[in-house]
């Protein structure tokens, strides 16, 4: 089946009606702060940052695992 594109500068296919942000200028924001606020905090970076939490909990826990119960995988 043949695909349908949108018509030359009609621009992006998605709702952005969201409102915008305000840049946030404190001139006593530390550099830690301000790199949490825009790089971990932010909504747009969120599913990421969730997803490379997910993966460390996961070696985490596998690693816990190993160490609690991985005598039992050893033939007696």
């Amino acid at each position: 089946m043949a695909r349908r594109s949108a018509p030359p500068g009609s621009g992006p296919a998605f709702y952005s009606g969201a409102p915008t942000r305000r840049a946030i200028h404190d001139p006593n924001e530390s550099a830690f702060s301000k790199f949490m606020r825009e790089e971990v905090w932010a909504p747009e970076k969120l599913p990421g940052n969730l997803s490379i939490l997910t993966g460390v909990v996961v070696f985490f826990g596998g690693v816990a695992a190993m160490r609690t119960w991985g005598d039992l995988l050893i033939p007696a």
